[in-house]
């Protein structure tokens, strides 16, 4: 996740042992869940307001109603029903739940007409941008949440619970108003079986990478896929590149909007020409730049490629189209010579942002909501149902078996250390986000070249400089 001064504060021995407890894999049953989640309370209206107790902190009334609205990704939307499930069988509250990828056509016109849902996992392609939602003073202040008690240690707050970062990545202009969810790790991701039969190594320099892609070229195969209509997913490569090559500083320099973030710095440019030359040497899956994300991904999982970049999301949104025998694994970007960060450094942190809208209409209980997703019985159902960490420190039981493509992406963490990073800036300046994707896009179409993309991403930067909320969101 995002670091401190020094990049670590991933409170590592934490993940560690989580991830030994996580670490031997296969798919889980539901037996377990289906007995945490079965039950639903009773649906009698309740006072008004309850009064407020170390129990009930923030005073949540029995028989109310909540709505719960989430993204209908990667992660699919059975955990947040086992949620719901759990919670209405303990407030006795009844919950009206939607799981959708159109969080913005579903909930913009809602927000602006003051009456949003009670706690709304947003993000995905068609999320409202969080810095937008800020501004329009629409988003609840979560601090009580950190600061009430956890409910598996009444005697520990919530804060003192969570992987470090995940407040960092979840503040706004100083304000902490979206608990980002889920322990994600970002980069390439290949087929074991096929990297096997073809008796390809994995590639820890952009060199070797690039031997791949051609070995796979000669096969009839392309060398990268990646998700060309969410230019999103290539900036994961620009920019660990840029981090890896150029160190925490080239990262934060770009966080903190300093004017040589880009233009000036010669890791940046190196990055952006290591990729470029993915496109010129002709490496890239047939038609890749005009896909969708789940195009690119099933080509992928056919064989049609050597690698995809994604997010640890990426094996559960592939559940239906990936081989048996695929065997999933994940590979940190692979470093430029002279690199400050080693091969084994990974983009690590907290995401999927949850946030309780300022009007809801039982905030009450969007607040406990979230403070009950920081629990062990919660971070666990999520384990079983969506196959991915929390950022819940040692939050899932030690039986929960995750898959191939996960087990991956925590041997990974173990190997990383100290050694992750996280950018802040997608979630400060959704401006300067979208600037950049859409410069990565007309890259990697060969429609301008490296310099042309530093000079825009620069301009992006020193634009959203003159936003007022800049000067609160600075990293150390």
């Amino acid at each position: 996740m995002s670091m401190g001064s020094t990049g670590e504060g991933l409170g590592r021995r934490d993940l560690i042992k989580r991830s030994a407890a996580l670490g031997l894999i296969s798919v889980p049953t539901m037996s377990a869940l289906s007995a945490c989640a079965s039950g639903g309370g009773g649906t009698t209206k309740g006072p008004d307001k309850a009064p407020v107790t170390k129990e009930n902190p923030f005073g949540v009334a029995r028989g109310g109603k909540l709505e719960v609205v989430v993204f209908k990704g990667g992660f699919g939307d059975d955990y947040a029903k086992a949620w719901e499930a759990a919670f209405d069988k303990k407030w006795g509250t009844t919950t009206d739940h939607l799981g959708t990828q159109e969080i913005t056509g579903k909930l913009q016109t809602r927000f602006n007409g003051g009456n949003p849902p009670d706690v709304v996992d947003d993000a995905g392609a068609q999320k409202i941008k969080l810095d937008v939602l800020f501004k329009a003073g629409q988003l609840a202040d979560l601090t009580a949440v950190l600061e009430a008690p956890s409910l598996d240690d009444p005697g520990k707050k919530v804060r003192d619970t969570l992987i470090a970062g995940t407040v960092e990545q979840g503040t706004q202009g100083g304000k902490f108003v979206a608990l980002n969810y889920i322990y994600t790790v970002f980069g390439f991701w290949y087929s074991g079986k096929l990297f096997k039969e073809k008796g390809w190594a994995e590639p820890k320099t952009w060199d070797e990478f690039l031997a791949v892609c051609t070995k796979a070229k000669e096969a009839g195969i392309g060398g990268l896929a990646h998700q060309g209509k969410y230019p999103y997913y290539i900036n994961v490569v620009i920019m660990d590149l840029i981090a890896k090559k150029g160190g925490l500083e080239a990262m934060k320099a770009i966080d903190n909007l300093e004017p040589n973030a880009f233009e000036g710095n010669a890791a940046a440019l190196a990055a952006v020409e290591a990729v470029y030359e993915v496109v010129e040497k002709g490496l890239l899956m047939p038609g890749t730049n005009g896909l969708t994300h789940t195009e690119s991904q099933t080509a992928w999982n056919q064989y049609k490629a050597a690698f995809v970049p994604s997010g640890s999301w990426l094996e559960n949104e592939q559940l239906k189209q990936t081989p048996e025998d695929f065997d999933m694994k994940f590979l940190p970007v692979p470093v430029l010579a002279d690199s400050k960060l080693p091969f084994t450094a990974i983009r690590a942190g907290a995401g999927e942002p949850f946030i309780v809208p300022e009007k809801a209409a039982n905030k009450a209980a969007g607040l406990e909501f979230i403070r009950s997703m920081l629990s062990r019985e919660w971070s666990t159902l999520f384990a079983q149902q969506a196959n991915s960490l929390t950022v819940v420190k040692d939050g899932v039981d030690p039986g929960v078996k995750l898959r191939p493509g996960t087990q991956s992406a925590v041997a990974a963490l173990k190997a990383a250390g100290n050694d992750t990073f996280n950018y802040l800036y997608p979630d400060w300046y959704s401006e300067m986000d979208t600037e950049i994707q859409d410069a990565s896009n007309e890259l990697m179409a060969q429609r301008i070249q490296p310099k042309e993309w530093i000079k825009r991403a620069q301009a992006a930067v020193d634009k959203a400089a003159k936003d007022p909320n800049a000067k609160n969101n600075k990293r150390s």
